[in-house]
């Protein structure tokens, strides 16, 4: 995964009280002062996304949102953290206005029960996520349950991502010990962006491998990929994805708060911003959200009406 630049500040690497230190973003104590009027729903003042930018979910609707709400003359800013815990202490703490993509009924469900009263659900985007164990379509198992017994073949790895995130608690605290994983694997903590080059590597040299994944994800469109099955339903149900903000945004931004809440995505529109922010655009998102919003104004206009 390249390194964004442009709007975007870094803070990889931060623990959550250094993210929220180091964090320069609309919201907080000062945000009614420094947004002016956008309180009166009038357009205009500055709004803060926070993204980790691994996660292509959340780069991918915070570049879009971007667009949509620069043309409607507020002022944007990206923050990317490495991490869901200062994440969501950002937008908790109102150093952050919005997270354009949580997972909030099973993935991130510790934060919306650690922060609850300091945030706002707007509304869900889009239907049917999912948390996923993956191996390559070559690879000759189905099912979770059968990982113990081709171990070796698979490294005795699960290869995962970022260590803060709800997909790697619940493949620690639940889907191991359901499947008595513990006596053969290992779960690898590591990076979105590393594990997919583990992943890459694994199947040019046609090897097996294990990962943790989760739909919707551009991988699947780059990798010829297999979900295996879950009898256990340890990976938990499909959840939605939502807008989740500072718990003072809808008053701060009425027309904001309302816009959130009318967006949806089908899958094919969802694979459609995706793949350009990933694939069409690398590197160049705001061209991506540009492009996508022009094949896609009917429904772009119709949130603000």
């Amino acid at each position: 995964m390249s390194t964004r630049t442009g709007t975007t500040s870094k803070f990889i690497g931060l623990t959550a009280a250094a993210a929220l230190a180091l964090t320069a973003c609309g919201g907080g104590d000062d945000s009614s002062e420094a947004n002016g009027d956008a309180s009166e729903g009038e357009g205009g003042g500055t709004i803060t996304l926070g993204i980790i930018p691994s996660w292509t979910d959340g780069l991918s609707m915070a570049y879009l949102w971007q667009g949509i709400l620069e043309e409607e003359g507020y002022e944007v800013e990206i923050e990317e953290i490495n991490d869901a815990a200062p994440l969501y202490t950002g937008v908790a703490q109102g150093d952050i206005d919005v997270y354009p993509s949580a997972w909030p009924e099973v993935t991130h469900a510790q934060y919306m029960d650690e922060y609850g009263d300091d945030l706002e659900d707007l509304g869900a985007y889009y239907e049917g996520a999912v948390l996923t164990f993956a191996v390559p379509e070559y690879t000759d198992i189905d099912s979770i349950a059968e990982l113990n017994d081709n171990a070796e073949d698979l490294g005795n790895r699960v290869v995962g991502i970022e260590p803060g995130s709800g997909l790697m608690e619940i493949t620690n605290e639940a889907v191991f010990p359901d499947y008595g994983l513990d006596e053969n694997f290992d779960l690898v903590e590591s990076s979105t962006s590393a594990m997919l080059t583990e992943l890459g590597s694994a199947i040019d040299d046609e090897e097996d491998i294990v990962v943790t994944l989760w739909r919707p994800f551009y991988a699947y469109g780059d990798f010829d990929l297999k979900d295996l099955e879950d009898p256990e339903g340890s990976l938990g149900e499909p959840e939605t994805l939502n807008f989740i903000a500072n718990s003072e945004f809808s008053s701060e931004f009425p027309e904001v708060a309302e816009w959130m809440g009318n967006f949806t995505l089908s899958d094919d529109e969802y694979a459609e911003l995706e793949n350009m922010m990933v694939n069409e655009y690398a590197d160049n998102e705001e061209e991506a959200a540009q492009v996508w919003m022009e094949n896609n104004s009917d429904m772009v206009d119709s949130i603000k009406e």
